[in-house]
């Protein structure tokens, strides 16, 4: 195995930037260019402890000023002997000092090598290494808490149950078989029955939780409507807090969808700005509005927007019938800062969940933020780290539930032990699908694939 290294913080300057070394030469290169300032080496100092020191080139001149630690495998995050060097993040230092590692034989790591020798040495199940991607991508505080756990192995331990608890059944029916003299019991049919609905119940659970998983990693769908310069735009902008849509006194400014990701209420949302509706004066209008009306179907909150210096009109009814089609919705009274002239109680009868905001003065987004968290509440995991967040993650689960489903079909049909337990096989295979158990060169290529260089 080579030894690889590279710089494991992003790019760019910045305060700090580590280089990261694992395998078996890790110690001895880093011991060619690292002087610790009280004398010694770094093998003689105690391990997973900084120690301050010289870091130099190839030509023996100092690069910076360093914090070094080693870590001997296999009490290290790959499983490796590892060393982490906690440098200045000047990407002119921080390039040298890879060049002068890399002229000692240690080559630059690919991306996730680091986390995918973690998962070779044992040290991380595959849930677990997707999660570390999760964590990396967290746009919010509950999918960044969400990730951590994953980490912890919270999906890992509820599969990993299921998992022996069906390589048991496997074991004691093929003993009872291969082995009658030993006189080991033969399996009750309810003792089966009970292990694989136990099973099959927390599988459902798992599935149940992945509509949940992509919200927390993709967002939730949420469509801007009204009519045109209702104020979508600017409500839009004020929510981003900058500039992301164009705004004119004329109609019709916006003749497309226009997305933005941004968290309101705790939720990571994917919020699109949309044409106004109204009979279209052109093609391009005509398209816009007919994108608006299917986004709105699509999304699983709107925000409909009213100007509330205007009067009803025949438009907002028409945005109010879409609101009210979508699985939650929000009116959202613009304006208030102007003289008011709209009749708001047609608006709060269709829709009960309104309030009264200015995008240009921010009165009103405060409250919208509130109550957004409250309708949204429930679109966030109960049970942190108990989530499945990709489709990898959920197929596996899936062919593993209906596995399950066809050995209790099987079962209840009173068809033989071993034809039961050959669908709980195939259940088994799934699960190891899952976690890694069950190696797939392939499947492993796709994960880390994902992976940035230094993870």
């Amino acid at each position: 195995m080579s030894t690889i290294a590279a710089i494991a913080t992003g790019s760019g300057r910045t305060a700090l930037g580590i280089i990261r070394l694992s395998g078996p030469e890790a110690l001895s290169a880093a011991e060619a260019l690292f002087r610790p300032r009280g004398g010694g080496k770094l093998g003689e100092k105690p391990p997973r402890t900084m120690v301050l020191g010289s870091l130099l080139d190839t030509d023996g001149t100092q690069l910076d000023q360093v914090l070094a630690v080693y870590c001997p495998g296999p009490r290290s995050f790959t499983g490796e002997d590892t060393v982490e060097l906690n440098c200045h993040g000047s990407p002119a230092v921080l390039s040298a000092a890879l060049r002068a590692f890399f002229s000692l034989g240690v080559r630059q790591a690919g991306p996730g090598e680091f986390t995918r020798r973690a998962f070779l040495n044992r040290r991380l199940d595959l849930v677990q290494a997707e999660a570390i991607v999760d964590l990396v991508d967290a746009e919010t505080a509950v999918a960044a808490k969400n990730a951590a756990a994953q980490l912890e192995g919270a999906v890992s331990r509820k599969t990993g149950k299921i998992y022996e608890d069906l390589l048991g059944l496997l074991a004691w029916f093929q003993a009872a078989v291969d082995y009658p003299e030993e006189g080991v019991d033969p399996l009750e049919r309810e003792e089966i029955a009970s292990r694989l609905r136990s099973g099959r119940q927390e599988l459902d659970r798992l599935l149940g939780s992945f509509r949940r998983g992509q919200v927390l990693k993709e967002g939730l769908r949420c469509a801007l409507l009204g009519k045109p310069n209702a104020g979508k735009s600017s409500l839009l902008n004020a929510l981003l807090g900058w500039d992301r849509a164009i705004v004119t006194p004329q109609a019709g400014t916006t003749r497309d969808t226009l997305e933005e990701k941004l968290v309101l209420g705790g939720t990571l949302l994917r919020l699109t700005d949309t044409a106004g509706l109204r009979d279209a004066v052109s093609d391009a209008e005509k398209q816009g509005v007919e994108r608006a009306l299917a986004e709105a179907e699509r999304a699983e909150l709107v925000l409909a927007v009213f100007d509330g210096s205007r009067p009803l009109e025949p438009e907002d009814r028409q945005v109010l019938a879409a609101a009210q089609a979508a699985p939650k919705a929000i009116a959202l009274i613009n304006k208030c800062d102007l003289p008011r002239a709209l009749e708001e109680k047609e608006i709060r009868a269709a829709l009960p969940r309104a309030l009264r905001v200015s995008a240009r003065t921010g009165e009103g987004l405060e409250e919208l933020e509130a109550l957004a968290g409250e309708l949204l509440a429930g679109e966030q995991p109960r049970d942190l780290g108990e989530v499945l967040t990709n489709a990898r993650q959920y197929e596996a689960v899936l062919r593993a539930r209906e596995a399950l489903d066809r050995a209790v079909s099987a079962l209840e049909a009173d068809m033989t032990p071993d034809a039961v337990l050959t669908d709980a096989e195939e259940a088994l295979a799934a699960l190891g699908e899952l976690d890694g158990r069950t190696l797939r060169e392939d499947l492993v290529e796709a994960i880390f694939s994902r992976f940035c260089v230094g993870k």
